[in-house]
């Protein structure tokens, strides 16, 4: 798979016009210059690359017919996501001044053209693999995709009624005309375009259905046969035009940026300003337009005009348009084409009906270190928080919440626990994105209930997974924590690789004290003792340890630091990585998506290896090891190597301590890299991996060997 345009050929210029170099064994370590453009990847472009993973998985035969309907549905929506986040912050970069550079050296412009070209690409493909490959895989399999007009009388006599009875009452038509505007048109919405012609003026009026996203997209039309949602709307216009002519229809999607700008630091309410934000979002610009079929110019001039695209933000194909509503099929009640359902352990401390008392007695004695989705969210940190909820020794509850459910077992929790008289506080993330609106009915609930409810900062997200438990003892007022990777939502955690801390350390549950005093009081965020905390003392926690391992590979000493991550874009560490690799010091990354590092450039990266699992679940874990001279550390926590988690979130990276932790740790990094079947390798610009391994990958293997000890 070529990855990124022609950046392997700036990889060759790049090494053709440096100096030769000694051998890294050497003792004088040749200088880079480390602001050169070319040896950092594209932003934009390494994000796009880790979509094509993912929609490589749905071109692969080794997985189950359904795990690629999902893994396409999985691409598609990722594709949305992407026109949403990151191109509506092109254009605006770009309405700004076209022509500044980011780190890897395009222009604005430059960047603007290739990712719309790239986009477009993989567009093509994502159509192209259900058009040509799983559609009629599963059709094969007996599922078919057919079209309402083909059907037989009686199966259309039934989804006539059906129409009638659930979607009919539910369409609204739009028309344009002097006395009507232009319909707004919502983001990812699934519309009807169509021509509607009174047949005694012959006068021509373009109209809009909205086809509804409450009702399947796919309609079962019975002996596993399945008629497109907008295919049976249009079937049945003529109900919703009585007297008309529709002459033609054309299914078209217009999806908006989700740009919303700081909230600022004079906000006198943050939550009225997110809420204020979050309508202005629904109106925001269109990034694009996807038509399927042929648009007649007056009517994509039209729609050009009201949407004010240009013809490059358009993408036309024959549909279905929206494949990420392929989730639906994804999930039929098809066993023999879907992968074995998720059995989850639960270790043996909180098997059984868990006793608060001997809970908390175990953790003043040692850790618990907890690997979701292997073993089970619902039973561990769930079940910790329910029994402190329910605890009568317990006098207070503190916690984090970027992102949850809807009907979030934990948050239930804190609220019986306010009523039972205990001290809860939340922090609550209002501008965790596409999650603001339940965020804010939770804290609403919350609120309601008499949980104590703060927001953080305005310019500062509070994106660490923190919860801190304080109980009265016999010995006095002891506290304890978790601390995790990924959010405290037992949904995602069924699907997301994450990993949580359980502790009574008096260090750590003091540094926590001490943050949630910043995030609901009135103060510095100093240096904690032994949290790494953003912004105050993560970056540097980060850099100096890094600097450590420099040191030790330059007296000739063993080193190695190995970061598992969902992106490495920080452009400061990615240099201090690459001075590292020039020492001697062997860097292991794990990294699901951006990555700006290119390994295996003679000179400067040969000791950069850089995996990215992709398979069954997202890994979301984080994992930070500094080999040390024997003497390692372990991190884990929410930060990844960004600019944004580095310096403008609160993040928390905690210590791992236990002996059988680290090295449970370290199996699984070194797990992760040697993964043949789910891990892709960069070399240089290129991400590859062999088609042919038919051994289990990691997330295979894992499953396998829960419970761990």
């Amino acid at each position: 798979m070529q990855a990124e345009g022609s950046l392997v050929d700036d990889a060759a210029a790049v090494v053709s016009r440096s100096p030769a170099r000694p051998s890294l064994g050497e003792t004088d370590v040749p200088d880079w210059d480390l602001s050169d453009p070319t040896l950092y990847l594209n932003r934009e472009l390494s994000w796009l690359e880790f979509n094509q993973r993912v929609l490589a998985e749905a071109h692969d035969p080794r997985n189950r017919l359904l795990e690629r309907v999902k893994f396409l549905a999985i691409a598609a929506s990722n594709l949305d996501e992407f026109y949403t986040k990151r191109m509506g912050w092109l254009k605006q970069a770009y309405r700004k001044d076209p022509t500044t550079t980011t780190v890897d050296g395009r222009t604005i412009a430059e960047q603007m053209a290739l990712v719309i070209d790239r986009c477009t690409v993989m567009h093509r493909e994502i159509d192209d693999a259900w058009r040509d490959e799983l559609s009629p895989a599963l059709a094969a399999a007996g599922v078919h995709i057919v079209r309402f007009s083909t059907l037989d009388s009686a199966a259309k006599a039934r989804l006539r009624d059906y129409f009638v009875e659930a979607i009919y009452p539910v369409l609204t038509p739009l028309v344009v005309d002097p006395a009507h505007p232009f319909p707004f048109i919502s983001s990812a919405s699934l519309s009807l375009a169509l021509n509607v012609r009174h047949p005694g003026t012959g006068q021509d009026r373009f109209a809009r259905i909205k086809v509804p996203a409450n009702r399947p997209r796919f309609v079962d039309a019975g002996d596993s046969r399945f008629v497109l949602l907008e295919d049976l709307i249009a079937s049945h216009v003529d109900m919703l035009f009585p007297g008309m002519q529709v002459t033609e229809w054309h299914a078209l999607r217009v999806i908006r940026s989700a740009e919303m700008g700081s909230p600022g630091e004079e906000a006198d309410d943050l939550l009225e300003v997110i809420e204020s934000a979050l309508r202005r979002r629904r109106l925001a610009e269109a990034v694009l337009l996807e038509v399927a079929g042929d648009l007649s110019p007056v009517r994509r001039e039209l729609l050009l005009e009201e949407l004010e695209l240009e013809s490059r933000d358009v993408y036309l194909n024959p549909g279905p348009l929206g494949l990420a509503d392929l989730f639906q099929l994804s999930n039929l009640p098809l066993p023999e084409l879907r992968d074995p359902p998720l059995s989850q352990a639960t270790p043996p401390v909180f098997q059984g009906t868990l006793d608060a008392a001997a809970f908390f007695s175990t953790l003043r004695d040692r850790d618990i270190l907890v690997h979701h989705p292997y073993e089970s969210f619902d039973t561990t940190v769930v079940e910790f928080i329910e029994a402190a909820a329910e605890d009568p020794a317990v006098l207070a509850i503190k916690q984090t919440m970027y992102r949850t459910s809807p009907d979030s077992p934990i948050l239930e929790a804190l609220i019986e626990a306010a009523g039972r008289g205990k001290q809860v506080a939340v922090l609550v993330e209002l501008t965790a994105r596409f999650d603001e609106a339940n965020n804010i009915e939770w804290a609403r609930k919350l609120e309601n209930a008499g949980v104590h409810v703060a927001y953080g900062l305005p310019n500062l997200k509070i994106h660490s997974k923190i919860c801190l438990v304080v109980r009265e003892e016999p010995a006095g007022v002891t506290m304890y924590a978790h601390i995790g990777t990924g959010n405290y939502n037992s949904r995602t955690a069924r699907l997301y690789t994450d990993l949580g801390l359980f502790t009574s350390d008096r260090q750590i549950c003091g540094d926590l004290v001490r943050i949630f005093n910043f995030l609901t009081g009135y103060g510095e965020l100093n240096e904690s003792g032994v949290l790494l905390v953003a912004p105050a003392n993560l970056r540097s926690g980060i850099a100096e340890r890094i600097e450590r391992e420099i040191a030790h590979a330059t007296a000739g000493r063993p080193a190695r630091v190995v970061f598992k991550v969902n992106a490495v874009e920080d452009l400061e560490t990615c240099r201090l990585l690459y001075r590292a690799a020039q020492a001697g010091v062997q860097v292991d990354l794990v990294v699901r998506g951006i990555c700006r590092l290119r390994p295996g450039l003679p000179g400067l990266s040969e000791r950069i290896r850089a995996v990215s699992v992709i398979g069954r679940f997202l890994e979301h874990s984080r994992v930070y090891y500094f080999q040390n001279d024997g003497d390692p550390d372990f991190f884990i926590g929410s930060a990844d190597i960004m600019k944004r988690n580095l310096d403008e979130r609160i993040e928390v990276l905690t210590p791992v301590r236990a002996p059988e932790h680290r090295q449970q740790l370290l199996d699984l990094l070194e797990l992760l890299l040697e993964d043949r079947r789910q891990g892709w390798r960069l070399c240089d610009a290129q991400w590859t991996r062999d088609p042919a391994v038919e051994a289990p990958g990691s997330h295979e293997q894992l499953l396998a060997q829960a419970p761990f000890a």
